[in-house]
C-alpha cells in the first residue's frame, strides 16, 4: 500500500511542520502519528521548504530562555539525587 493513498497530503504537510518548524524529533512525531520514521523522512524531503531558514533573533532568544529553564530544572533534579544518594549511603552503613 502506498503512503500517498494512506495519508492525505495535508496530514503529511502538518507532520513535516512539526519537525521542521516546531523542532520535534522525527522519531517522536512518527510515533505520535502512527507512521514510520522512513515515511516521515520521505515526506520531509518532499514537503519541507528547500530554502535555508534564517533564524529570527526572537526565536533564538526564546530558545535560549527555554534551554535556561530546562538547565535549571535538570540541575535541581541532579542536586536532589545527590542528596538522596548521600542519605541512602549513610543509611546502609
Amino acid at each position: 500500500m502506498s503512503s500517498s493513498k494512506r495519508y492525505p497530503e495535508e496530514f503529511k504537510i502538518e507532520a513535516v511542520k512539526q519537525v521542521t518548524e516546531k523542532g520535534h524529533s522525527v522519531a517522536e512525531v512518527a510515533a505520535r502519528l502512527g507512521t514510520t520514521t522512513h515515511s516521515l523522512y520521505a515526506w520531509i524531503k518532499r514537503y519541507a521548504p528547500q530554502e535555508p531558514k534564517i533564524t529570527d533573533s526572537r526565536d533564538a532568544v526564546s530558545e535560549l530562555a527555554k534551554l535556561k529553564k530546562e538547565l535549571q530544572r535538570v540541575t535541581e533534579e541532579r542536586d536532589i539525587l545527590k542528596k538522596a544518594a548521600v542519605y541512602f549511603a549513610s543509611q546502609s552503613k
